[in-house]
C-alpha cells in the first residue's frame, strides 16, 4: 500500500520564491537530485533566514541540522550547511554559507534558541566561529582537546590517547603510541601471489640448476597460476608433494586399508551358518 502523500513535495518555484525574498544576500541558488540548495553570503544569513521562515510560499518554519563541509583547496574553505523543514509545504531546503578560520558567521540562536548546540557541535568538530552565540564551547570532544577532528589536515590517529593507569588509578592522556606499524596491504589476487617475499618462503626459491617446477595438482605451490598453466601446456614434469603423510602423497596401494575404499580386510572369510537356526515360513525362528 502506497503512502497517502509522497515523501517530500517537489520543489515547484521555490528557488524563484526565495531569489525575491532574499535579495541580494543569495549568491546563487540550484536544485540538485530534487533538493533546493541556496547559498547566501554570511553577512545577509539571519535576514535570509527570517526571510524563509516568514515568506509566504516558503514557510521553513524548523531547523533540523546544522552540518560543515571541508574543503582545503579553497580560500573559504568551510560550508556551513542549515537544513530548514516546512512543515506547511512538506518541503526542505539546504543553505550555504561559506566561511573560513577567521571570520566568524552569524548565530541564528535568536531565531531558532535549538540552533546553540548545533552550532556548538560545528565549532567543536571544524573550528567554525559564531558570533553571538553565548555558550559556544566545545560539546563533543573531551576536555582540553587539541585541533578540531573533522578538518581534512587533522591526523587520522589524533595527538593524544586517553586510557586508564593501572599504576597511578585513575585515567591520563598521553601522545599516542601505535601499538604495530600501519601495514601496507597490497590488493594483488591471493592466487596470484606477491611480489614481495614472506617469512618462510626462501624455502621455495628457485634452484640454481633451472626454474622450478610446479608440484602435482593439490598440493602448494609458490608459482602463480599463470606460471603452472605454462608449465602445463609445455608438459613440463611434476614433482611429488613433498608431505609424504598426506592423503594424496601415497603412491602404493598395499591394502584396502590404504586406499579408503572400506572394503572388508584382506583375511576375512564367511561366517558359516548356525545349524540351529531354522527358518520357518513366520519367519520366526520356534
Amino acid at each position: 500500500m502506497r503512502a497517502p502523500a509522497p515523501a517530500y513535495a517537489a520543489a515547484g518555484n521555490t528557488i524563484e520564491v526565495a531569489t525575491r525574498a532574499i535579495g541580494a544576500g543569495l549568491v546563487h541558488a540550484v536544485e540538485l537530485v530534487g533538493e533546493v540548495q541556496l547559498h547566501v553570503h554570511r553577512d545577509a544569513l539571519v535576514p535570509a533566514m527570517i526571510a524563509l521562515r516568514d515568506t509566504p510560499g516558503l514557510e521553513y518554519q524548523q531547523l533540523m541540522e546544522i552540518a560543515g563541509v571541508d574543503y582545503p583547496q579553497r580560500a573559504e574553505r568551510f560550508d556551513v550547511v542549515y537544513n530548514l523543514l516546512s512543515m506547511t509545504r512538506n518541503h526542505r531546503v539546504q543553505i550555504h554559507v561559506a566561511t573560513d578560520e577567521e571570520h566568524p558567521i552569524p548565530s541564528v540562536t535568536g531565531i531558532w534558541p535549538v540552533a546553540g548546540w548545533l552550532e556548538r557541535e560545528v565549532y567543536d568538530l571544524y573550528g567554525v566561529l559564531f558570533e553571538g552565540n553565548k555558550d559556544l564551547r566545545r560539546i563533543l570532544t573531551d576536555y582540553g582537546f587539541r585541533g578540531h577532528p573533522l578538518r581534512k589536515d587533522f591526523p587520522m590517529t589524533g595527538y593524544t590517547e586517553l586510557r586508564y593507569s593501572e599504576e597511578e588509578k585513575r585515567v591520563v592522556y598521553q601522545p599516542v603510541q601505535l601499538a604495530q606499524d600501519f601495514r601496507t596491504f597490497d590488493f594483488l589476487s591471493p592466487w596470484e601471489g606477491a611480489e614481495y617475499v614472506l617469512p618462510g618462503d626462501e624455502k621455495a626459491a628457485t634452484p640454481a640448476d633451472g626454474p622450478a617446477v610446479p608440484q602435482a595438482k593439490g598440493a602448494q605451490t609458490p608459482l602463480n597460476a599463470d606460471q603452472i598453466a605454462k608449465a602445463d601446456a609445455a608438459g613440463a614434469p611434476k614433482q611429488a608433494p613433498a608431505a609424504s603423510s598426506e592423503p594424496y602423497a601415497k603412491t602404493t596401494a598395499d591394502s584396502t586399508a590404504d586406499t579408503g575404499k572400506g572394503a572388508p580386510h584382506p583375511d576375512a572369510t564367511p561366517k558359516p551358518a548356525d545349524p540351529d537356526v531354522v527358518p520357518t515360513k513366520a519367519g520366526q525362528n520356534q
